[in-house]
């Protein structure tokens, strides 16, 4: 895997101050993506992390159709508060990997009733195509081998495996109405333990 890594810098924010780093992506279709790590100053043996992947509607916009938004904000609040520090890792993978033109074609189809699963396989798409590998370089980059992870996600867990021993820690939300059906489909169809 070929990537390259920024310079750090600080980030203060609304929940603490951190550092942060890019790590840029090489893929196979000569193209890149280009991704953040933000952490405390302090990171322990075992950090608290998060593996988050771009949601722009909820993380930006604050769209209640699903939870993204709201876990990106607890997971920044529990790594400041954490004593172990942590990291939050920002995957530049919108829509479970679909990006974001397809994301919205998804959202039209789920207007008309299709669920979120549904959605991205009448497009064409597998349910999730999430990729992980550039998480193990930035493992390796920190010399984290073993981490306190914030996930709902059991694939998560199980394609992090191969580069840190993980201990799954919740990140449960509240529920509203435009997210409901969609969060009894992340726990039905793709396993999530909510």
């Amino acid at each position: 895997m070929q990537y390259d890594i920024s310079n750090q810098a600080k980030l203060p924010t609304r929940f603490g101050d951190f550092f942060t780093m890019s790590f840029r992506e090489y893929l196979a279709d000569s193209t890149t993506r280009e991704h953040l790590v933000v952490f405390t100053q302090h990171l322990s043996e075992t950090p608290l992390v998060r593996i988050h992947s771009e949601c722009l509607t909820g993380d930006v916009f604050g769209s209640q159709k699903c939870d993204c938004g709201n876990e990106l904000a607890l997971a920044m609040e529990k790594i400041a508060q954490s004593d172990d520090g942590g990291m939050l890792i920002y995957l530049r993978q919108e829509g479970r990997g679909i990006g974001l033109f397809n994301k919205i074609n998804a959202y039209a189809l789920q207007d008309e009733g299709y669920d979120t699963v549904e959605a991205n396989q009448k497009l064409g798409f597998d349910g999730d195509m999430r990729s992980y590998e550039i998480v193990g370089e930035i493992f390796k980059h920190f010399n984290i081998t073993q981490i306190n992870l914030l996930t709902n996600n059991p694939r998560k867990i199980h394609a992090l495996e191969p580069y840190a021993k993980v201990v799954r820690h919740s990140i449960i939300t509240p529920c509203n109405p435009h997210n409901k059906a969609y969060l009894e489909v992340k726990k039905q169809k793709l396993g999530h333990l909510l």
